[in-house]
């Protein structure tokens, strides 16, 4: 993990790591990186939470790093790892939080349970880990609940884990074997959105991989969608699959941007939507958008080779390819099998004319004597193709396992430009998938200069207005500044008078409750009228009394930790790092100081 570049730490942000498996049985491997998928999929509902993708998250799964260098390379503040063991039928889960700048645990809890409870277990978790972060690092929106129950059958939803522990191990066989459990846990309850929408990707991935007949497999992919559509429309599933028949299949980009749109709405974080968006703008032209879009991608999934190899692809059709090639290298080393990566750092060389470097990387490529030419056509003055070269490419669009179109690369940069224009129209006209960017692609500037290059396809895309970020809630706007301020006041009062903050287990829910305000609205409150998160805002009471008791005769017989914990105060580490923060030194130096004063 060396390899990957730190990036800055967001003070609300989470690292979900993959749970362990603690179960006799490891075939049950699939049922703790299920959960953890779910609870990150869970977080992600928090609105001003960053969480990282199960991408990055489960790069990290069986290494032993430590958590403040996973939290410095993936920018965040907090990690959550913990384990699972399953045994028939019930559960226990251990859950750690951690903050990531110095290892302390923020946070630990136990959880036994019975399986048939395993919603509303995730939704428990999920929600305690929001509110703890909310409480350290800031406020934070939080739903009621962030876990609903997909399924009314337990084994329906075991079989749908095992058909998603399966799906991504990204082969023909494994995906094979994913449909199967997919189909399984239909069979146990056929109003199983997720399961359908799962065998939608699954069928569709076989197609486009060429693992399966593309007619075939997209019919099938279709019924399914068709299936789950009727079940639950409202899923970020819905929207998304219809982008890849919009954007893929059909060229309407305008339908693509808005169906994006529908899926970024109901989930921000979606990483899939943003990639799909980054993808759109790059085949229109709009190159800053798509950056900005796969950067959003990448904050939440900093480990994701395939954003890595997007943003390399923008700085391509920047003709930027030194930097391309920078992003292609990110990209390579998180997935060295990553082919796209590697024909896109071919055609970097081919433009920046490093012959050696290209020479090393093309041997043995299954492309070697097209991609030989293609160089030649871009760098050599002299050189020339022959006719009968050029019949046999004539058609040669019908390849459909055809990655990348070097013949028509090389025909648009000889003197066969004619050639070269029919066979483009022959992709366009076939709305080939390995074509989308034409307009921007480098290796076709040449053809620019002919009319009929400007009359293909045209795009029907007109950006509708961005939606806002970050916009306060409704119960936040209500409050104006007076209210705020007198709403302040009170709560102080209130603390001060009742001297809550001596309860070791005050949470900002607990409080919220004694208080008789929502929890949402008190973390606001208290942030934007004390500038301190909730565990500073009490912590900073629970100093005051240390240091009103630390000298009083009564007390003499405490310890300094005594003393804390009689404040209110349940951890040493975090008294010591709160005090030492606040006073500028130790405890122990403070009472020093002031009893020799005295």
């Amino acid at each position: 993990m060396s390899s990957i570049q730190k990036t800055y730490v967001s003070e609300k942000s989470i690292v979900v790591l993959p749970f362990v498996n603690m179960s006799s049985d490891e075939e049950n491997e699939y049922f703790s990186d299920g959960i953890t998928e779910e609870i990150i999929n869970a977080l992600t509902k928090v609105e001003g939470l960053k969480v990282i993708a199960r991408t990055s998250s489960f790069s990290y799964k069986n290494k032993n790093i430590d958590v403040r260098e996973i939290g410095e390379q993936l920018g965040v503040s907090t990690i959550l790892e913990g384990s699972i063991r399953k045994a028939e039928n019930r559960l226990r889960i251990t859950a750690q939080l951690i903050n990531s700048k110095d290892g302390i645990h923020i946070w630990s809890k136990n959880f036994d349970r019975e399986l048939n409870d395993i919603f509303e277990l995730q939704d428990e978790i999920s929600l305690l880990i929001a509110n703890r972060i909310r409480e350290n690092f800031g406020h934070l929106n939080i739903q009621e609940h962030l876990v609903s129950q997909s399924t009314k059958s337990v084994k329906a939803y075991e079989l749908f884990l095992k058909g998603r522990y399966y799906q991504l191990k990204w082969d023909a066989d494994s995906i094979g074997k994913a449909i199967e459990y997919y189909d399984a846990a239909i069979a146990e309850d056929p109003q199983f959105a997720r399961a359908y929408y799962s065998n939608l990707q699954t069928y569709g991935l076989l197609a486009a991989w060429g693992y399966m007949d593309a007619e075939e497999g997209f019919e099938k992919a279709i019924s399914y969608f068709l299936k789950a559509s009727e079940i639950d429309n409202q899923l970020p599933e819905y929207s998304l699959s219809l982008v890849g028949r919009s954007l893929w299949g059909e060229w309407n980009f305008q339908e693509s941007y808005e169906l994006i749109l529908q899926t970024l709405q109901i989930n921000p974080h979606y990483t899939d939507a943003l990639e799909a968006m980054a993808e759109l703008f790059i085949a229109t032209g709009y190159f800053d958008d798509a950056e900005r879009y796969v950067q959003k991608a990448l904050i939440i999934d900093p480990i994701s080779a395939n954003h890595h190899y997007t943003l390399a692809y923008i700085y391509y059709v920047r003709r930027d390819y030194e930097t391309a090639i920078y992003h292609i290298t990110n990209s390579i080393k998180i997935d060295p099998e990553l082919n796209l990566a590697k024909q896109l750092k071919l055609k970097c060389l081919v433009w920046l004319d490093r012959k050696n470097e290209f020479d090393t990387l093309v041997k043995s490529h299954d492309s070697e004597k097209l991609l030989n030419l293609l160089y030649q056509s871009v760098n050599n003055s002299q050189f020339q193709l022959t006719k009968d070269q050029v019949d046999e490419w004539e058609n040669v669009n019908e390849d459909k396992s055809q990655l990348v179109p070097y013949e028509l690369f090389t025909l648009a940069n000889s003197s066969y430009k004619i050639e070269a224009m029919s066979l483009l129209k022959k992709y366009v006209d076939q709305k080939r998938g390995q074509i989308i960017n034409y307009r921007q692609e480098p290796f076709l500037q040449k053809l620019h200069g002919i009319e009929e290059f400007h009359l293909l396809h045209q795009s029907n895309l007109e950006r509708l207005v961005k939606p806002e970020k970050g916009a306060l809630k409704v119960s936040e706007r209500k409050m104006d500044s007076n209210e705020m301020k007198e709403q302040m006041l009170n709560l102080i009062g209130f603390i001060q008078e009742e001297h809550i903050y001596l309860d070791s287990l005050l949470s900002l829910n607990k409080l919220g409750e004694k208080f008789n305000i929502h929890p949402n609205k008190l973390s606001f409150l208290i942030n934007e009228q004390s500038g301190k998160n909730f565990n500073e805002f009490i912590n900073y009471y629970r100093l005051l009394h240390f240091k009103s008791i630390a000298l009083e005769p009564k007390f003499a017989h405490l310890t300094i930790l005594g003393l804390a914990f009689e404040s209110g105060f349940n951890s040493k580490t975090v008294f010591n790092a709160f005090f030492k923060k606040k006073e500028g030194h130790t405890p122990a130096q403070w009472l020093k100081t002031v009893r020799i004063s005295r």
